[in-house]
Order: C-alpha cells, then structure tokens, then sequence
C-alpha cells in the first residue's frame, strides 16, 4: 500500500528516489538509483526530474544540492546525520589548517558542504588512491576527514599526508578479532574490507575497496563465500546479484551484532512518503555555499 503511495507521489511530483547501499531493503527497492553517495547525486543531475528524495545521510543530500542547485533536495530524516561528517566540524578544520599553510586540502566526500569549501580537491574512496598518485610526489597534503582512509593511502603510496583525527563509528570499531573469528569458521571465505577501517583489519584482507568496488569483485570473482568489514546494508545488494554465494559480515565486537549504521537506518518508507507528500525536510544551501563547494568536487573530476 504505501509502496504504491510513494510510486504515485514521485510521479505527480516528478521526483526521483536515490537509496544508499547501507539503507533498508525495502527503502532500496523503492529507490530509482541505489548506489553510492557521489555516483547517486551526478545521477539525479543528469535526470530532467524536480525534486531530489535522498535516502541517505546528510552530507549526501547535501552533495545532491550542490550537484543539482536547480532541484529540491529532500531527505526523509533530518536527524540522519554521519559520525564521520560530524567528526570533522569546518569552524575546527579551518583553524587546524592555519598551521600548514602550504598544503593542499584533499577531502573525502564524506563531510559537510562547508568542509568541501575549505578542500582543494574531493576524493571518493573509489577514486582517492589514483588522485593522490597523480598529484606532485613532493606535494604536501592535508587529508581530511577519515583517518583510516588517508592511513591506507599513505601505506599504498609511502607519501605523508598530515591527517585529521576523524572516523565513522561504522567500520572505526571493526576488529581484527572479529575478522579472525570468521575466517576459522569459513577458511575458504575472502575478506572484502572498506578503506574506512582501520590498518589492522584491511592488512586481512584480500580486497580492499568502495561499496561499488566491493560488489563488483564479489560478482566477479569466482569464489562463493565472502567476510565483508562494511556496514550490514551492502548485503542485500550481495545477495541479489550473487544468489549462490554466501557473505559473512564482520560484527561489532562490542555488541555482537550486525554492524549497522543506525542514520541510515532512520530512512523509513513511511518517513520518505511523508516528505514526498510535504516536500520537506528540505536541503537548502546558499548559493555561494554551493558554488564554493562546487570547485574542488570539479577538480576530482579531472582526474
């Protein structure tokens, strides 16, 4: 019933539903793209649609407003925040960068609109590795805001980049332990890990990647189980497009449970209905905000 609310809704309004990997089942498949946060929003500008409903956190909806100025941006909660956004607040950025001023900022795209506008260039974790090869080997580098990521570039690449102390809770609390406990119980199984974790848990694994990397090798490859160090969410895409494999994933230590992101799980059919129907909560970002933040997103396009 409310499946067909939605459909009915996004049709009279002309809107396009965007679903992260880490969302609900049900919440991807009521989703028009289900992706990753860049990839999602350059796919929303290139549609002819009004508004943009993104079930996803807000730093992601926020990269969908600035990708898309022209477009209202929803987002279902407004409280799906991101511990790794929130990690990295622009007022203490900007006065931590005064004491390397002959850096070049490079963001991951994990962060707010006002950390884009302090950045020289936004990376993805697909693409980080090969925009950092590119730059100069002397150049000097602020990495901002995932330490684990800016760690596992510089152990790939041996450069120094000087790093902001943040994390997401997510993968930060992934353990080596816990990747241990799986392989005993399936010795076959390969470890997939996000660069998000930390060093001790991606030196485990056999692939190390994005979401949308991590599925593509699960797909490809021909073995049939798998330990994934991710948020839980990325297992119903997994599944789907590999119906004969099997995926462990690696669970908090501390709870012993699934390792969900408990932002992206506000995102609710019933809340994505009741922002569709009311078109709010709204992303709204001042234009110089947008065009400021704009810049270093079209600098990593270059590469």
């Amino acid at each position: 019933m409310i499946k067909q609310q939605i459909l009915n809704l996004k049709k009279e309004k002309n809107a396009i539903i965007l679903a992260h990997y880490y969302t609900l089942p049900e919440v991807q498949d009521i989703a028009d793209f289900v992706g990753d946060s860049l990839a999602l929003s350059k796919q929303a500008a290139d549609t002819d649609a009004d508004i943009i409903l993104f079930a996803g956190v807000h730093f992601m909806a926020e990269t969908a407003k600035i990708l898309s100025p022209q477009k209202k941006v929803l987002i279902p909660d407004m409280a799906a925040g991101c511990s790794l956004a929130d990690s990295c607040p622009a007022e203490q950025l900007e006065v931590f960068l005064k004491d390397y001023p002959n850096h070049k900022v490079l963001s991951y795209i994990n962060c707010s609109a006002k950390v884009k506008t302090l950045s020289d260039i936004i990376v993805t974790s697909g693409n980080a590795l090969k925009v950092v090869n590119a730059l100069p080997e002397n150049e000097k580098i602020v990495f901002t805001p995932d330490r684990n990521l800016g760690a596992y570039i510089n152990s790939e690449t041996g450069r120094e980049m000087v790093l902001w102390n943040g994390a997401c809770h997510v993968h930060d609390q992934l353990t080596a332990d816990e990747v241990f406990k799986l392989k005993e119980k399936h010795p076959k199984a390969k470890v997939l890990a996000h660069p998000e974790c930390k060093a001790t848990v991606l030196v485990l694994a056999d692939f190390v990647g994005s979401t949308a990397t991590m599925l593509q090798f699960a797909k490809n490859e021909p073995l049939l189980e798998f330990i994934v160090a991710t948020e839980t969410g990325i297992l119903y895409e997994m599944q789907k497009q590999n119906p004969t494999k099997k995926f462990y994933v690696v669970n908090n230590p501390e709870t012993c449970a699934c390792n969900d992101c408990e932002y992206m799980k506000l995102n609710t059919l019933e809340k994505i209905y009741r922002a569709l129907q009311t078109e709010s909560p709204e992303i709204v970002l001042e234009d110089g905000l947008i065009e400021k933040a704009l810049a270093p997103i079209r600098r990593m396009m270059k590469y």
